[in-house]
């Protein structure tokens, strides 16, 4: 049995590894280490749930649920998810990253009770979740930027977000303050637009550095 158990962790722990290569590529903070230390750490809880009372249930009138331990694990993860999750000016990152820790939590659990097909299976839809599904509808939708750009005057900072402001993407928040520097004051806004496509993303980039007296420093 034990090496049976063994087996089970090394296809937990290449499962979360797989997808954590995906999010290491894509440069999110969870990459292929703490997916494969998630699917690792579900597939043993679910070992131990299951096998690691055994002994104890030869005593007469000792009854277990296998599952007890095991299922502490879909709302334990949720403490490593909300970590990945970043909310700032009202702009979210890492939703997509904290469900793939969930799913890969919930990959661990099944190879841990040896349900290896549908580990691999499950492992396979998350990849198409997070990739193939991103070609097809990536471009649907109203997503959010942060900009920060900075002028010498706050007239020019107005001026600009006059101009940004129209009619193809939304004013989220908008935020002006003043920054002392060994030049003075500096005024830096801190804008957060609704926008479709990658397409107007550029344009409003390009109208931002088109102004000499504008200087961006930030687009999330």
């Amino acid at each position: 049995m034990e090496w049976n158990f063994i087996l089970r962790l090394c296809i937990a722990g290449l499962c979360g590894t797989v997808i954590g290569v995906d999010r290491e590529y894509r440069v999110k903070d969870a990459g292929f280490r703490t997916h494969f230390l998630v699917a690792l750490g579900s597939a043993l809880v679910m070992i131990v749930s299951q096998y690691g009372f055994a002994d104890i249930l030869t005593h007469p009138g000792v009854g277990l649920d296998p599952s007890r331990i095991a299922a502490q694990v879909v709302s334990g993860i949720g403490f490593i998810g909300a970590g990945t999750i970043i909310i700032h000016r009202q702009l979210v990152r890492g939703l997509t990253t904290a469900a793939s820790l969930w799913a890969t939590a919930g990959i661990g659990l099944a190879a841990g009770a040896d349900m290896f097909i549908v580990a691999g299976a499950a492992t396979l839809l998350t990849l198409f979740g997070l990739e193939v599904l991103s070609l097809f509808f990536g471009g649907l939708g109203r997503r959010r930027t942060m900009i920060v750009f900075s002028a010498p005057r706050k007239e020019l900072i107005d001026q600009m977000f006059n101009r940004l402001r129209t009619k193809d993407y939304a004013v989220v928040s908008y935020e002006v303050e003043g920054v002392r520097g060994q030049h003075g004051t500096v005024f830096r806004a801190t804008l957060v637009i609704r926008a479709r496509g990658a397409s107007d993303e550029e344009a409003y980039i390009t109208l931002l550095r088109e102004d000499p007296d504008i200087t961006v420093e930030k687009i999330v």
